[in-house]
């Protein structure tokens, strides 16, 4: 039985965007960067243009993000033509026309702040191509115990003849309703796992801390995104935000761009 794939949903968008943001919230600062701007835009064929910018915050602040900057002209140039984002709340700026995006172009985006020229560069990639899965969900009994915790119960796979990256994101449409096992603790319910540039991904037990019907995305997405989430998955100390991967000249967090597909797929 062949799996029904749908579209990304802005949802989904929203989860992945939550993901990477999460290595991008604000430490405390103690250098001459403290007055550099925060960058946060995502890129995606066929969705609207959105790019968050904040200031860096200290460590008494208890807001997960700093305030927001406001006021500023955004440009994103595609080489051949320029537009200008619109400041929709304060610190967010759009641009509604999805056309502007397309597979293999390169995005500057361009701005000032203070004394800074700040600016950052991503290329669009190709949307991943036969993502599939080997069957349409899987069946665990960890709590009894019968299988082997690293036995493959399923792959997911898709083509990859130029080893791009690729992300997966699992998004849990029951929510946390059905633990799958008191082991994962306060494992969260929508998760992100790196590829490793790889053409395929084995599901095992151990992959799913909850029972439920789950989207499964896979992104491809450029080597900005890769070094933040990876930066982030290693537990980093570091004390500002300086010491996180940046793509962005004059600012710090990210911008990036992806392309995505999505399965619907059982765990029971």
């Amino acid at each position: 039985m062949e799996i029904k794939k749908h579209p990304i949903k802005n949802t989904l968008l929203l989860l992945i965007m939550a993901i990477v943001l999460n290595a991008c919230k604000k430490d405390v600062t103690t250098n001459a960067n403290t007055n550099l701007p925060v960058v946060q835009g995502y890129l995606v064929v066929g969705k609207s243009i959105s790019v968050k910018v904040t200031m860096q915050k200290v460590l008494t602040d208890t807001a997960v993000y700093g305030t927001p900057i406001k006021g500023l002209k955004l440009n994103i140039s595609d080489g051949s033509s320029t537009i200008q984002l619109t400041e929709s709340s304060a610190g967010t700026y759009i641009y509604s026309d999805s056309t502007f995006l397309t597979t293999g172009k390169t995005y500057t985006l361009k701005f000032s702040y203070l004394s800074y020229a700040v600016s950052a560069q991503t290329i669009m990639p190709a949307k991943p191509v036969n993502f599939t899965t080997q069957h349409t969900g899987m069946s665990i009994d960890d709590l009894l115990g019968n299988n082997n915790p690293l036995d493959t119960l399923n792959v997911v796979s898709w083509a990859n003849p130029d080893s791009l990256n690729h992300v997966l994101v699992f998004n849990n449409l029951d929510g946390i309703s059905f633990p799958a096992s008191t082991r994962f603790g306060n494992a969260t319910t929508d998760f992100e796992l790196n590829t490793n540039r790889a053409a395929a991904y084995p599901f095992t037990q151990r992959t799913f801390a909850y029972y439920g019907h789950y989207q499964v995305i896979l992104c491809t997405v450029n080597q900005e995104y890769i070094n933040l989430l990876t930066s982030n998955a290693s537990g980093s100390t570091s004390s500002n935000l300086s010491n996180q991967p940046t793509n962005v000249v004059n600012g710090v967090g990210i911008f990036t761009a992806m392309q995505a597909d999505t399965l619907q797929f059982l765990v029971q």
